[in-house]
């Protein structure tokens, strides 16, 4: 006989949220275990509580694996962007980028720089993994040689993709939080910019004042050494950048992402052959196992060898693991329950900005971040029209609480793969993503102010007290 099945109660729902975030503080900050493994022992909170309101391992395993394939696109693009990260150094791509960026950028406006550059990458791309993976590299080394700490240089870098990622049409965010929300992917674009544009310009000018204050360690030598080092061990010249431009051309003409990435991949393999002096099946078997050099400079060596399709491994596992525990906690009800809490106290659109931004977050938290999309929008959906409010509104909160926030969680799809490319943990670079904050900050003052909260044609005035149920919901990849 099948038990009857219930929601979570409130004591329930803080169980889990308690042991999970005390599972993940023992294990990474006490114990210094992996992320991988507080994840796998979260499962076993979760399943008691779900065996206590009537699941069976069945069907919370069923959870799981809907959860898992939530997320398989972005599994498919980190494998992508690992091969492409890999032969694009060792084709001299990313080595030429670094160079022409140490002869060009001056020290004083670098992490400015760092940050627009990185804001054109991502908008004409549309990824901000592949941004992170190869400008994002390059920008790190030109840091580095400049003397900035490298988590600055991170939050610069890190900041500038995140702006893509949420306001090109390319990008696969921008696009599926348009399509859950059930509005035009242009007029979702031009709802966020009243909040990128002021975030993206207070963000700019932080680090333009930031750079003038530090201007690195005033030392150039280091730079001069990181440029000869490259001439060494690479053939420098415009011809390494095709690579880049054909896929950046490919993307902008809304080529699908996967292939472009891997056609760029296989093209660094074709220029690490012909002009960085690789044998072909050297040059392929990078496309695996990722780029070897020793320059002689440790940190070029540090941020050069990397890349391949065993670099994401772990990542991949992680994410995995993330995935796994966001759809245990959407079948036992935990999220469901919490976006009923969230619905009964947000009664005005300030509330109602926090809510589904706190829906984004916890879909970050439990999973990635194509389900903070779904949590957001689904969790507090109805309840914007209950208040007549746009739903440009809530596309541009979703965004706000579930694409920046992603790169900001330790263990989220963004979140590792922002570490592993760049080489600097996240809770380093977490105090310098300014403009993920500022997004944040702005779009909670334009809710509270009722700046930009624009209304339909409804006449209904009455707020009700509503439930929210959050379906199994799959995406199509």
């Amino acid at each position: 006989m099948e038990r009857e099945k219930r929601l979570p109660n409130l004591a329930e729902i803080l169980f889990v949220l308690i042991s999970f975030g005390f599972i993940m503080i023992l294990f990474i900050v006490k114990l210094d275990i992996s992320i991988q493994l507080a994840l796998l022992t979260s499962w076993f909170v979760i399943m008691a509580v779900g065996l206590k309101i009537g699941y069976s391992y069945k069907e919370m395993q069923d959870g799981m694996l809907n959860g898992i394939y939530d997320g398989l696109e972005a599994v498919l693009v980190l494998l992508s962007v690992g091969a492409l990260i890999g032969t694009w150094i060792a084709g001299g791509v990313v080595p030429s980028l670094i160079y022409y960026g140490l002869s060009i950028i001056n020290p004083s406006i670098f992490l400015l720089a760092a940050f627009i550059i990185c804001t054109i990458t991502s908008i004409a791309t549309g990824t901000s993994f592949g941004s992170a993976g190869t400008a994002g590299i390059a920008m790190m080394a030109i840091g580095a040689s400049f003397g900035f700490p490298l988590p600055l240089v991170a939050g610069a870098v890190i900041s500038g993709c995140y702006v893509g990622d949420k306001l090109s049409p390319l990008s696969d965010t921008t696009v599926m939080t348009a399509s859950l929300s059930k509005v035009d992917l242009i007029e979702h674009i031009k709802s966020m910019l009243t909040v990128s544009f002021p975030a993206w310009f207070i963000a700019g000018c932080l680090f333009l004042v930031t750079g003038f204050l530090y201007k690195g360690s005033g030392d150039l030598s280091t730079a001069t050494a990181t440029m000869n080092a490259l001439q060494t061990h690479f053939n420098i010249g415009w011809y390494m950048l095709i690579p880049a431009v054909v896929v950046i051309v490919l993307l902008a003409f809304r080529a699908p992402s996967i292939p472009v990435i891997l056609l760029g991949a296989f093209l660094g393999t074709l220029w690490a052959f012909f002009f960085q002096g690789s044998s072909f099946l050297g040059a392929f078997n990078i496309l695996y196992a990722g780029n070897s050099i020793e320059s002689g400079v440790p940190f070029i060596d540090n941020l050069l060898n990397r890349g391949g399709i065993v670099f994401m491994l772990d990542v991949i596992v992680l994410i995995i693991l993330a995935l796994s525990v966001g759809g245990l906690m959407e079948r036992i009800g935990v999220l469901r329950a919490i976006g009923n809490y969230l619905a009964k106290w947000a009664t005005n659109p300030g509330k109602l900005t926090v809510s589904t931004m706190v829906g984004g977050v916890l879909g970050n938290v439990f999973g990635a971040a194509y389900v903070s999309l779904i949590t957001a929008s689904k969790m507090t959906g109805d309840n914007y029209d209950r208040m007549n409010i746009d739903r440009r509104v809530l596309s541009r909160n979703t965004e706000a609480g579930g694409t920046v926030t992603t790169p900001m969680v330790p263990w989220s799809d963004g979140g590792v793969f922002m570490a592993a490319a760049l080489g600097v943990s996240t809770l380093s670079y977490l105090p310098f993503l300014w403009f993920n904050f500022l997004v944040i900050i702005i779009s909670v003052i334009y809710g509270f102010t009722g700046k930009f909260i624009w209304r339909t044609d409804a006449q209904e005035e009455v707020i009700e007290e509503v439930e929210v149920a959050i379906p199994n919901t799959k995406l199509e990849v």
